[in-house]
């Protein structure tokens, strides 16, 4: 991108109010820089090329419309993609990734899909980043797959690393074996690494991870449960910090299904930071028997009905529909903020959840408001409270789980509504409050 370029970007995103922190803005230079102009969803025109970025939900016949005026040269852009109004649209966009809030500075999931993987798949192929193909198996198992990956990427001129690791089980891979294994990896290489599951057989180099420049690439399997048969990490610490929970996890439940695991260590991580990840298309994850299994760049050796992908029965249903929209779910923090040690106050310190309820039913407008309202008061005065978790909750019953989950962790819990006046106070004087009670309940 041009000066000229960067300076236009900026007056729109200033001229529509979007706030955006620095990787949310540098993920929508990139696609302005690969698509085109951007503007705003709001302008008379109807644009047939470059990026559109969208402030209000749309739904039903409007969000029909546009989708019929888009083609594989556009990309869509929702810099406020937490609130579900946008689930509908997004449903009928192919999702190529998001980007996590990025604190006070740009306090909202930006979510960018499009028509198809075409234009940026055809742009891919002339990459000159490449990753290291990583995999492993157990020692006791058969070779015969892992000679199958290793065969299928000679002609791509691909370094890899492909081992035999000791496993609990002789004939299968558990998830915290697999990620201690990546964790190994990570220290021993330096450049991005693309962990492939053996069997699978490349029919073409996978370079958009790599071209594309994201932290995490990763693919969902029905469009909603996180698959790790193929799993691509960039070099930056975003994706230390995934690589480091998902094998924290996966040690303390060794039993639990790991994609399952990988979904947590994804939502965790995201909220913390702004974790920029591409949910890479179908044919990086091809299985034999798919449709498109003959233009695939990764095709894994089993079959489309496999049920080891899942799902799992215990995963619940309400987090099956948010992971479909490419967003936090409300059992997870949205956001999650924390203060300097040094303020920070021992009675406080264990933090603070904040709920806000009934993001379904409210304007698009109040609700974003409202979180930079929160954010920007919690940056401003943090009122002593060492850890601020943001949830958004669309329905009562999702208050009910996200204060249950405050609770276990013995958070102070604050519940508000969109548009709700938030002073800059806000957080000094529960602070204040909580203090009295103290005081009240020690000095009867």
């Amino acid at each position: 991108m041009t000066d000229g370029t960067h300076e236009n970007l900026d007056r729109l995103l200033l001229t529509g109010g979007i706030r955006l922190g620095r990787p949310q803005r540098d993920r929508l230079g990139w696609l302005v820089g690969a698509y085109g102009a951007p503007t705003l969803d709001n302008a008379p025109d109807i644009r047939r090329n470059g990026v559109i970025i969208l402030k209000e939900p749309l739904s039903g016949a409007a969000a029909e419309l546009f989708y019929r005026s888009l083609n594989p040269g556009c990309a869509v852009v929702i810099p406020r993609s937490e609130n579900p109004g946008f689930d509908f649209l997004k449903s009928k966009l192919t999702e190529f990734g998001t980007v996590g809030p990025c604190g006070a500075d740009g306090p909202h999931e930006m979510w960018w899909g499009g028509i198809g993987w075409s234009k940026l798949l055809t742009a891919a192929d002339t990459s000159t980043a490449r990753p290291r193909i990583v995999s492993c198996y157990p020692r006791g198992g058969d070779a015969t797959a892992a000679f199958t990956l290793r065969h299928s990427l000679e002609r791509f001129d691909l370094d890899c690393h492909i081992e035999p690791i000791e496993t609990q089980f002789g004939d299968r891979l558990l998830c915290f074996e697999k990620a201690e294994f990546m964790m190994r990896m990570w220290n021993k290489y330096r450049e991005p690494l693309l962990f492939v599951e053996a069997g699978a057989t490349l029919r073409e180099a996978p370079l958009l991870p790599s071209f594309v420049g994201c932290d995490v690439g990763l693919h969902k399997w029905n469009r909603w449960e996180m698959s790790a048969r193929t799993l691509y990490l960039g070099r930056t610490k975003r994706a230390e910090m995934l690589l480091h929970a998902w094998q924290q996890l996966a040690a303390s439940h060794p039993a639990i299904w790991e994609g399952y695991l990988l979904d947590q260590a994804w939502s965790l991580t995201s909220s913390q930071v702004p974790l920029d990840t591409v949910w890479l298309p179908r044919s990086y994850h091809a299985l034999k028997g798919d449709l498109g299994a003959l233009r695939a760049t990764i095709l894994h050796d089993q079959q489309t009905t496999t049920l080891e992908l899942g799902p799992d029965p215990a995963f619940a249903g309400i987090v099956r529909s948010a992971r479909r929209a490419g967003r936090t779910g409300a059992r997870d923090a949205f956001m999650v903020m924390t203060a300097k040690s040094e303020i920070a106050k021992p009675e406080t310190a264990n933090g603070i959840a904040v709920i806000l309820r009934d993001i379904s039913a409210s304007d698009a407008g109040a609700i974003a408001a409202t979180v930079e309202a929160v954010t920007g008061a919690y940056a401003a005065d943090c009122g002593g409270y060492g850890r601020l978790e943001l949830s958004l909750c669309a329905w009562q019953e999702d208050v009910g789980a996200a204060r249950d989950a405050a609770a276990q962790a013995r958070y102070r819990i604050l519940e508000i509504a969109p548009g709700q006046r938030i002073a800059n106070d806000f957080f000094a004087s529960h602070a204040t409050e909580d203090a009295v009670v103290t005081a009240r309940h020690l000095f009867p």
